[in-house]
């Protein structure tokens, strides 16, 4: 995966006068900013990045540019990414379970936010970082729905082991405090209103104030041609609910977004390599690429086929199946896709909203997945 030193005009311009033969991601730095400056001035508490969902070394410069100073990290891989790229920002440690290694590594860092969602792992924290001035936060969990996929299956403790957690953490003299991830893609904002509640109540079955509650990720990024998510209405309700559960004991509120973010800062640009007896269309790129999250969360229609001499493809759409360019056959994307009718081989389907979980997820399986990144100005045209 490489990054070419030529900003672009628009995504157009890249097909007309590259005519790549493998998949293109196009970057556009003034629309990752203008994502953080909504979120930080938007968001009513601190903004941090989930740096999972991009990890590229642009997207943190970008985002510190823009005034984030704080990182979601899940690994010493990410842990020192950040500290190269942003010496002086905060580190949110919060992948609940780590080997004694990584918690070394981490407090030889200097990471001061830490989560957990279980008894077993407070313990080790417990042993092995400095309480003071570090918090612990409790992860917890609820069969909340609205998202499109529910990460309770793999983190978060119930509400009555929370509390217990809560109380442990707040003894052992480290900050208190809640975490909590609605779920990727959530599109529910009585998500929010149900976790932020069942805060107020672990916090009061504790007899413990937390300092900081962290609202997750979870934020929707655009992937359907419908409207685009109201974040700013996700926002008003966490405010309003928070003030309503905490009262007086109102913690400082802190998301993490990763998608809601990025998303938007990347357009991906694939190519059609055969039209199978004018049926199902075979891509440079697939479910082992950029397009890995596909089948998992469903399809994105904000998408637009364009000739190679540059001109949109306009036929009345037809519903086709879509494989990437791999011999496994699992390498498809889910149900069909409409596309024009009168798409053809070597056209260029573009995939807009594909900031995240694209390039961190690409893999040179099969010998396909030759990634290039390059910048653009705008994302339209």
């Amino acid at each position: 995966m490489g990054l070419s030193k030529t900003i672009w005009a628009a995504p157009s311009e890249i097909i007309r006068h590259k005519q790549p033969e493998h998949p293109v991601l196009v970057f556009s730095p003034a629309a990752l900013q203008a994502s953080a400056r909504r979120f930080i001035r938007g968001f009513p508490g601190i903004v941090t990045y989930a740096v999972k969902s991009n990890p590229d070394e642009m997207v943190i410069q970008n985002l510190v540019a823009a005034g984030v100073r704080g990182f979601d990290v899940a690994s010493p891989f990410e842990i020192d990414l950040v500290r190269r790229l942003a010496p002086g920002a905060a580190l949110h440690y919060h992948n609940p379970v780590r080997a004694r290694a990584e918690i070394a590594h981490a407090v030889k860092a200097g990471v001061k936010t830490w989560s957990v969602d279980s008894g077993s792992e407070l313990e080790k924290l417990i042993e092995m970082v400095p309480a003071e001035g570090c918090e612990i936060s409790v992860r917890f969990q609820l069969p909340v729905a609205g998202a499109a996929y529910h990460f309770g299956a793999k983190f978060g403790a119930t509400a009555e082991a929370a509390a217990e957690l809560l109380k442990r953490a707040a003894a052992a003299g480290f900050i208190p405090s809640l975490t909590f991830h609605p779920g990727t893609q959530c599109t529910d904002p009585m998500a929010w209103d149900a976790y932020i509640r069942t805060a107020a109540g672990i916090c009061t079955a504790a007899g413990v104030t937390a300092a900081r509650l962290n609202v997750g990720g979870g934020f929707p990024s655009h992937r359907q041609e419908a409207a685009a998510p109201a974040l700013e209405a996700i926002f008003a309700l966490i405010d309003r609910v928070a003030t309503e559960a905490f009262g007086a004991d109102r913690p400082v509120l802190v998301c993490e977004p990763g998608r809601g973010l990025v998303g938007d800062a990347f357009t991906h640009i694939t190519r059609v390599k055969a039209l199978r007896d004018g049926t199902h269309v075979f891509l440079n790129d697939g479910v082992y690429g950029g397009l890995a999250e596909l089948p998992l969360i469903g399809n994105i229609d904000r998408i637009e086929v364009i000739s190679p001499e540059g001109a949109r493809r306009v036929g009345a759409p037809v519903g086709r199946t879509v494989f990437g360019p791999t011999c496994d056959s699992v390498d498809r994307l889910p149900g069909e896709l409409p596309l024009p009718g009168d798409l053809a081989e070597g056209d260029f389907i573009v995939f807009h909203g594909m900031g995240a979980y694209s390039s961190a997820t690409n893999t040179r399986f099969n010998g396909f997945g030759a990634m290039e990144i390059v910048t653009a100005l705008s994302l339209k045209g």
